[in-house]
């Protein structure tokens, strides 16, 4: 089928058609915003690299403008979508396309593992493509990354300020927690800059779209990971305050300042520095030091 063909629901002319053919209005506590712009969406889905062996699962499908051009391409979708009342707006612009499953859930609470086992089983590799909601971002992406789901890519468009925090380099400013986690779980790539003119209704910032292409084994090795997303969110807990003090408000009780001291030293890492300026590699090393101290202490 041709993705531009005159019956494609990406149009503000179609979107706007639709709306009110369902009497629907759009719900700011779910963060709905309808992109309209064809070659985006276009962009959005070559950058999954999808083929008709793979699979895309949707979160927040909408009224389908991107699970149309997924349908197009990918061999099975299946879109979550969260609101009840466009379930069967979906059900009904999306009938053309029998490759198209459409559930009806939270995608933090749906079990992904059983879609994924049960629907997409016998493809050569699924993607996660979605215009995410901006308020929920960042619980969905971890999500997705910390239960090691069997994706290829994770390709989303979400709030320009957050790609770039999960793109972002050491020593810039907006390289954080968020920078670490998503890049020991992932290689990020901002793909498309998206602006708010192209959504129904506009939202109050820009939007990118990036591509998180899945680690098979994360770049260090550490043998607790929890410990070491602790030890990473403590250093970054106020961005002007130095490493010594930032681990020692979060470790009271567990190491005085002279373990502290002693642990920075033993890596190679002056205390005076900030969390920003610490290669994942330091925080390996630190988070190691930090628990070997702790289970002395315990």
């Amino acid at each position: 089928m041709n993705t531009l063909s005159q019956g494609a629901i990406g149009s503000p002319k179609r979107t706007k058609e639709l709306l009110q053919k369902y009497g629907l209005t759009l719900k700011k506590s779910l963060g709905q915003n309808f992109l309209v712009d064809r070659n985006i969406l276009l962009k959005i889905v070559n950058a999954a690299g999808l083929d008709s062996a793979k699979g895309a699962l949707e979160i927040g499908p909408g009224i389908g403008a991107l699970t149309q051009q997924l349908a197009e391409t990918a061999g099975k979708v299946a879109a979550v979508e969260i609101d009840q009342r466009l379930i069967p707006v979906l059900e009904d612009v999306l009938r053309p396309y029998p490759n198209v499953k459409i559930i009806h859930g939270d995608v933090l609470k749906v079990n992904l593992r059983a879609v994924l086992a049960d629907y997409f089983s016998g493809l050569q590799g699924i993607s996660v493509v979605a215009n995410l909601p901006y308020y929920v971002t960042t619980p969905i992406v971890m999500r997705l990354l910390e239960e090691r789901l069997p994706f290829e890519n994770i390709v989303i468009m979400i709030q320009k300020e957050v790609a770039e925090r999960m793109a972002a380099k050491p020593g810039s400013k907006d390289y954080g927690s968020l920078s670490v986690a998503v890049q020991y779980f992932s290689e990020p790539e901002l793909v498309a800059q998206v602006p708010r003119t192209v959504f129904i209704p506009q939202p109050n910032v820009d939007s990118t779209v990036i591509r998180l292409k899945l680690r098979n084994e994360p770049p260090i090795e550490i043998e607790d990971e929890d410990f070491f997303f602790r030890v990473v969110q403590a250093c970054f807990a106020q961005r002007r305050k130095t490493l010594l003090n930032n681990l020692l408000s979060a470790f009271v009780g567990k190491a005085d300042k002279q373990l502290l001291l002693t642990a920075l030293d033993q890596c190679g890492i002056d205390p005076v520095r900030r969390g920003e300026t610490l290669q994942m590699h330091e925080f390996a090393a630190l988070s190691g030091r930090l628990r070997e101290i702790a289970n002395a202490e315990s």
